[in-house]
């Protein structure tokens, strides 16, 4: 028999990030019937709560029943038909899923590809605009789980919508700890998931649509793919109709709008400060354990730090240290990084200088048993630096 409950483990990987209190109290309410007059009350606030964190006013913004990746499936599902030109930016792994879900879409992909570890080249998206003619969506990811890239979106918005197409964009790793500005920026579909800067346990994926995307729904000429993420359904279970469609997770809901209200306690642009500094405080720390950073520093993720393991440590034992000596679960690299890189995440509740100072003792320790000799007081220093110098 398994134990339980399990460990409490200080999750700092790429997901999921550690829960608030609050949130898991939350789960633990009454459950109600999901056309209960209480909660569509809860629904409703909690879908005025994700417009405020997406920062849109967009009427179609609503949480998907999955997680993130059920986000990335219905945002591609509705919009794409066979024959469709659909380009998708790739330079980490959540690149290549979408490319994967436009082929099973029979869409005709075009993919824009970039070294992993760096942002996309928007000289290379207008090439691919210039190729092919008629292309209806361009997809990007805003936050590269992967790499912990920070893809700037402005120029690729403005691209696509000179040529008349969408954009869709994966917000997994920023939503709630950096800006995504929906609206201001133009974004047209947008998804993300509950598991990372909102702090909420995995099972949602936040997704909203903006007018012109509605506009060419309406005009598909062939059935959504996917039953149970059709858009045109799931609108009329949370919009005025009410009309069933699916259970929705209720605890889940309720977890997500307490996880939400503690965003709009906190507001915005204190969050992303706290994000931005507790980021640069790691990454003071990690550089003076001898460790590089995969991105430049202006490609760089506040919400996920990836640095490169040091020569002769390795990857698998310094992380079984980290979790079963030190109680600290950080995450591996994937595809040609697996094995050559860590990706340690400060995301949402998980974000606090007591977490990075906790990381950085145990990695200094790990570091030091597996042979990387380095000193955690230095390390510690340069963070104190850090906040000194942020007030």
């Amino acid at each position: 028999m398994a134990k339980l409950p399990p460990d409490e483990v200080l999750l700092m990987g790429p997901g999921p990030s550690p829960v608030h209190p609050r949130v898991l109290e939350a789960m633990s309410w009454p459950t109600l019937g999901h056309l209960d007059p209480e909660f569509l009350t809860i629904m409703n606030e909690t879908m005025d709560l994700l417009r405020f964190v997406f920062q849109t006013r967009n009427r179609l913004t609503l949480p998907i029943s999955g997680t993130g990746s059920a986000g990335m499936e219905a945002a591609l599902v509705n919009f794409i038909e066979p024959g469709d030109r659909i380009i998708v930016c790739v330079n980490g792994v959540f690149g290549t899923r979408m490319a994967d879900i436009v082929g099973r879409c029979g869409g005709v992909l075009i993919e824009v590809k970039a070294e992993w570890g760096r942002a996309i080249d928007p000289d290379d998206v207008e090439k691919a605009l210039d190729d092919n003619p008629g292309v209806k969506a361009v997809c990007i990811v805003h936050a590269e789980t992967s790499t912990g890239v920070l893809q700037p979106l402005e120029p690729v918005v403005e691209l696509a919508h000179d040529r008349g197409a969408l954009v869709v964009v994966d917000t997994v790793t920023s939503l709630g700890g950096i800006p995504v500005k929906v609206d201001d920026r133009g974004l047209d579909v947008v998804y993300s998931g509950t598991q990372k800067c909102l702090s909420c346990p995995p099972g949602l994926a936040p997704l909203t649509v903006g007018d012109r995307a509605m506009e060419l729904f309406g005009k598909r000429s062939s059935p959504v793919q996917s039953w149970y993420l059709d858009l045109g359904m799931l609108t009329k279970y949370w919009g005025k109709e009410r009309v069933y469609h699916h259970t929705a997770p209720v605890n889940m809901i309720y977890a997500l709008h307490e996880a939400l209200a503690l965003i709009e306690e906190e507001g915005l642009e204190p969050r992303f400060e706290r994000h931005r500094v507790n980021s640069a405080a790691l990454v003071a720390g990690l550089k003076a354990y001898g460790m590089s950073l995969l991105p430049p520093e202006e490609e760089r993720l506040p919400s996920l730090t990836a640095v490169l393991i040091p020569d002769g440590v390795d990857d698998a034992e310094a992380r079984k240290k980290l979790r079963f000596q030190h109680g600290i679960e950080i995450g591996g690299g994937l595809g040609d990084y697996k094995g050559r890189l860590w990706r340690i995440g400060l995301m949402g509740h998980g974000s606090r200088r007591e977490n990075v100072e906790r990381a950085l003792r145990a990695i200094g320790a790990v570091l030091n048993d597996l042979g990387h000799k380095c000193s955690a007081d230095e390390a510690l220093a340069e963070v104190d630096r850090v906040y000194r110098t942020a007030g």
